[in-house]
């Protein structure tokens, strides 16, 4: 099955050259070779007659483009061969070529001291499947398994997922020499996959993994520089209710997290239902914000006293996630308690309950119809 993705790459490239940093296995190869297969000169770095040539001679890199009649050039993983960025900034300089960099990490080219192009090159992010974008949508299925394509669309989505724990989160990190002991960090994601979508605690997974809480931070830092999770920082402006400040740390996928947390069943009405459906909205948000170039900070609230507010769209719109299937007024309290700061224009809870309501400013939506809404850009 053919899935057209949201992002669209031709436009982007019309208005200059990008880096395209998106997870392992979230499309980046297969969205290349629909939209501009025709258009563009593809060099894959995987390619071991590419890798070799150029891993030797980077100038050798403008004499395949000259070969190529076309005006788009993509290197796909770039962070294979970091120094090839001073010849494709040669490059638009000199000849005005349009470049799309991809890869799955920005690590190893900040840490090599690469040549980021600053200013001369943009960022744009891929993402795994988005509901828009698969036709007959299973929620059931995605909040299990994720929605990596060869996994949402395999009969054997345990099977992908299990290669791709164990050989790229696990194997390949530690091949590119980013962790120095595999055993630290396998104990590592699995008590961080238990954690997902909770406040990051330094120190107790430090005492779960058995090593200092400073080896916990870097290898936060190569979860997020491999883009295979993120923190979502808390909003800490509030006035009449003091916040927390710490972050709130995610990996980019459920099925992936599941994998990593030993999870063998996702019952309905468990807490770990709950936090899949919350993260499934998070990573909703975070497409919708990078394909649309919406340029809002996501956020989340906390109150010292408990009070929670789980997405914060810029100072536009609030929104609260519940995954049961009718809303009660319990749970507008969070949002009830945050409109009091008089900072935000909207406010939606988002949850399965099919009914659509309003009560006080607060919206009530089913997460379906929620997310048409922000894809029609009603909350932001």
């Amino acid at each position: 099955m053919e899935i057209e993705r949201q992002l669209q790459l031709a436009p982007l490239l019309e208005k200059k050259s990008f880096f395209l940093f998106g997870p392992r296995a979230t499309g980046k190869t297969t969205l290349i070779r629909q939209q501009l297969a025709k258009t563009a000169t593809v060099i894959d770095l995987l390619d071991s007659r590419y890798f070799l040539d150029l891993s030797a001679n980077p100038n050798e890199l403008a004499a395949l483009i000259a070969a190529a009649p076309t005006d788009i050039v993509v290197i796909d993983e770039i962070q294979r061969i970091p120094e090839l960025l001073n010849e494709v900034h040669r490059l638009i300089e000199t000849r005005g070529i349009t470049f799309l960099l991809t890869g799955s990490s920005a690590r190893k080219l900040r840490r090599g001291k690469a040549n980021l192009l600053a200013g001369r090159v943009w960022d744009a992010r891929m993402f795994p499947l988005i509901y828009r974008e698969i036709p007959d949508f299973d929620l059931d299925r995605y909040l299990r398994y994720g929605g990596m394509p060869a996994v949402y669309l395999s009969n054997y989505p345990e099977e992908e997922l299990d290669a791709y724990v164990n050989t790229y989160l696990k194997e390949e990190i530690m091949a590119e020499g980013l962790i120095r002991r595999l055993p630290p960090f396998s104990r590592f994601l699995r008590s961080i996959a238990l954690a997902n979508g909770e406040m990051i605690n330094f120190t107790k997974l430090a005492n779960d993994c058995q090593v200092p809480p400073s080896t916990v931070t870097e290898y936060v830092g190569i979860l997020e520089d491999t883009l295979v999770g993120f923190l979502l920082p808390a909003w800490t402006a509030s006035k009449k209710r003091k916040a927390i400040k710490t972050g709130k740390f995610y990996f980019f996928d459920p099925g992936v997290t599941h994998m990593l947390a030993g999870t063998e069943s996702l019952d309905r009405n468990s807490d770990l239902y709950g936090k899949s459906f919350e993260q499934f909205i998070a990573m909703e948000l975070r497409a919708y914000l990078s394909y649309r170039r919406k340029k809002l900070p996501l956020a989340y609230w906390r109150s010292k006293n408990g009070h929670e507010v789980d997405f914060l769209l810029g100072a536009k719109t609030a929104i609260e996630v519940k995954a049961s299937k009718r809303v009660t007024r319990n749970d507008l309290k969070g949002l009830t308690y945050l409109r009091e700061e008089g900072v935000f224009q909207h406010f939606v809870l988002v949850s399965q309950d099919p009914v659509s309501a309003r009560t006080n400013d607060i919206l009530t939506l089913p997460w379906n119809k929620f997310l048409a809404g922000l894809w029609k850009d009603e909350f932001a």
